[in-house]
């Protein structure tokens, strides 16, 4: 019996620059199952979104051939990489991978949020980021951002800085923080140590940056900025917070298991050739 990807739908474009498309997984002619293609064509990446596979056909290579046929169609789209998401526990989905050659590259890592707030250090303070203080953030994050889009995407340095500032003008329209977006700047005794960026999604409350100033780093104020996330998403009616974690990051792994973050997904990458 042969494996395919069939279209459901008209390759749709969306309104930054990527493209998606749906697909049936067919063992001849019959619906076993389905995913979702999706690319950033400009930059050469794409990723396999939703695989799944009917309990009945599971266990019989249907969803390997299928990993195999989705990254074909992203070859043809132009992408030299595609990505995929294992959510954690799924052994199956770990194994299988592993076995196509894939690498572990992220961890979304998630902790419930219950009871009170937790206090901060005696001496330490966390306060909203002022409007000063943000036009000389935000220029350090995008050269931050660009640097991570170059080492973990492989992007040019035109590509990174390109793709860092699209995705920061969509967060901060207008030179300031839009809805769900929230700054805050972390003291100790007196003096700025370090900065916190979090956003709002849905019911969780995501960390997309923490930084502690290089002279302030190891006394601890990492900790305290996660501390201080705990607080923010509790004020804000926030069941669990979130952040994501390279796997090469070792020392940040430390620090957020030691605060009680857990696995939610992982994050994987390969090359195509």
């Amino acid at each position: 019996m042969t494996t395919t990807l069939r279209p459901t739908e008209p390759l749709q474009h969306d309104p930054d620059g990527a493209c998606h498309r749906a697909y049936e997984i067919r063992v001849n002619s019959r619906p076993v199952g389905g995913l979702v293609l999706s690319a950033h064509t400009e930059y050469g990446l794409g990723s396999i979104v939703g695989l799944r596979v009917a309990e009945p056909d599971r266990g019989r290579g249907r969803a390997a051939v299928a990993v195999l046929a989705a990254e074909e169609v992203l070859r043809g789209w132009g992408c030299r990489r595609s990505e995929g998401v294992v959510p954690s526990g799924s052994e199956a989905g770990l194994r299988l991978a592993a076995s196509l050659g894939y690498t572990e590259d992220a961890r979304l890592l998630r902790k419930a949020l219950r009871g009170r707030a937790p206090g901060l250090p005696a001496g330490s303070r966390a306060r909203p980021m002022t409007g000063t203080e943000f036009a000389a953030w935000r220029e350090r994050e995008h050269l931050s951002y660009a640097g991570v889009l170059r080492e973990y995407r492989g992007l040019s340095a035109e590509q990174a800085g390109d793709l860092a500032a699209r995705d920061l003008a969509t967060c901060f329209p207008e030179g300031s923080p839009g809805r769900g977006q929230r700054l805050w700047v972390l003291e100790h005794e007196g003096v700025a140590v370090g900065t916190l960026w979090v956003t709002d999604r849905e019911t969780d409350v995501y960390v997309m940056n923490v930084e502690v100033s290089e002279e302030h780093r190891g006394r601890g104020h990492g900790r305290s900025l996660l501390l201080w996330t705990e607080s923010d998403g509790l004020a804000e009616g926030h069941r669990a917070a979130e952040l994501n974690v390279h796997t090469r990051n070792t020392p940040a792994l430390r620090l957020y298991e030691s605060l009680g973050y857990r696995p939610f997904q992982h994050h994987f990458v390969k090359t195509l050739t």
